[in-house]
């Protein structure tokens, strides 16, 4: 069965629906290890970032269904209101609000800098 996924980053509202379906939904998830108890390990729905990549499989067919419209929107249908790019490194961004201007990684880049630049100021009135 050939699987025709896209790869997209994951919004925010997605990945919190993903955690909590994993948490409270799945049989696999102990609560008192913190981990999948088939594979002794963390839970690999807790690093998914991107649609279509590293789902587990069990997830994606036992769990998944009890949620529709994150099931459509991981099965590469588009959901999302806005469809934009980053303004620094021109990736495509699904989002449910058209302030987004950032990936997720370059809003992280961007934030830090913002607030260095802002710190400088701020130590620079200090001085004076």
């Amino acid at each position: 069965m050939s699987e025709n996924r896209t790869i997209r980053e994951l919004s925010q509202n997605e990945l919190r629906e993903i955690r909590s379906l994993a948490t409270g939904m799945c049989a696999n998830y102990s609560d008192y290890y913190k981990e999948c108890v088939l594979l002794d390990r963390p839970c690999y729905m807790f690093n998914v970032r991107y649609a279509g990549s590293g789902m587990c499989k069990y997830f994606r067919s036992a769990v998944l269904p009890l949620n529709p419209a994150l099931e459509a929107a991981l099965n590469g249908e588009n959901t999302a209101d806005y469809i934009k790019r980053c303004d620094i490194c021109d990736k495509e961004l699904y989002t449910e609000s058209n302030r987004r201007k950032y990936c997720n990684l370059c809003a992280r880049q961007i934030h830090r800098r913002q607030k260095t630049e802002s710190e400088q100021k701020r130590r620079l009135d200090v001085d004076k």
